[in-house]
This record gives C-alpha cells, structure tokens and sequence, in this order.
C-alpha cells in the first residue's frame, strides 16, 4: 500500500503502539491499515449418490475440476456466500445446507468454509466462471485433474463419512510444503 485510502497522504510501514507487526499505518489521519486473510466459501453439492463438480474456466487451474466455490463478499455470511458461489458457478441452487469443513491456509493467507447441500430439483448447469459441470459417483472423481489439495482432501473426507452417515465438522491447517529441487 503506497496512500492511505482514507486521506490521500502517504502511508508508513511500522509496527502500532500496542501491536506485534508491521502495518501500513497513515502519519496524517492514524488510520491503521489491516489485510487480513480472505475467506472462501463453497459446497459440497449433491444429487443422490452424486457430487456436483464444475470445469474452471478461469485461472489459476484453467481447465480444472473443482467443488463450485469462490471468495465471500462484504455483507454476507459464510452460508449466503457458498449458496451465491453455487448459483455463479454451477447454475444451481443450495437447499439443506450444513456447514461441514473448515480449512486454514496460513501460507497463502486464506479460510476455506464449505457446507454439504443438495441441488435443487437435480437441476444445474455451467456459469461464467466454469467450462462445464458434472455429476460424478465416487469412481468416477477425475482425481488427477482435480484443482486444489482441499478439494481432494475434502471429498476424500466426504465420501468416508458418507458410509457411516457422520458429518463431523472438521478444522484442519493446509501448510506450506516446499519441495526442495536436485
């Protein structure tokens, strides 16, 4: 940050009186500048014994299945944010929803909230943000072409608990894992 999008001046990186890191703080009008984590609301759709998959048509992972979700907006709540997710990506509405995992991911600065659901009426299709969306039975997840580590923990968590019928919600931490060449 180079202005306090307060005032106009110009902004200092230091530490606050009476906090524990550096900030972007104004020297003109005090305004302390917090960047927090983003959170990333989602579900888990289903229709019968199947789980509601969507094609990305965007970067990062172009070309990707993922579970439909995406980055919550101001003046909505968690549930709210993964049912409008749904509705852009997959064309499909949330009913039934339960919240069911919980992810940190402190390397990237992010909190993953996604909620079991079914489809409306069975009834979806492809929003702006995806190629195209599918039905899957667990034998036929694309696994390999799946977008993201929490997706694939997730739905490998979903399809164990389905068995027993126990939905536990869950909070785990992804960390960083960096891969040392040669």
């Amino acid at each position: 940050m180079k202005f306090c999008s307060n005032c106009g001046a110009e902004v200092e990186r230091r530490i606050p009186e009476g906090e524990d890191r550096e900030r972007d703080v104004c020297p003109a009008c005090h305004t302390i500048h917090y960047v927090n984590p983003k959170i990333i609301c989602g579900c888990i759709p289903t229709v019968g014994d199947k789980v509601l998959l969507c094609k990305r048509a965007i970067e990062p992972r172009y070309g990707k299945w993922t579970l439909p979700a995406g980055f919550m907006e101001n003046r909505e709540t968690t549930e709210e944010g993964a049912a409008r997710e749904m509705w852009e990506e997959a064309e499909a509405r949330a009913v039934d929803m339960s919240l069911y995992r919980i992810f940190d991911v402190p390397h990237i600065s992010q909190v993953y909230v996604f909620y079991r659901c079914e489809v409306l009426d069975g009834e979806f299709g492809a929003g702006s943000e995806s190629l195209e969306s599918k039905l899957y039975a667990e034998d036929e997840i694309p696994w390999d072409e799946l977008a993201f580590p929490v997706v694939i923990e997730m739905l490998r968590e979903f399809f164990e608990d389905r068995k027993t019928q126990d939905f536990p919600i869950r909070n785990s931490t992804i960390r960083y894992q960096h891969r040392r060449s040669g």
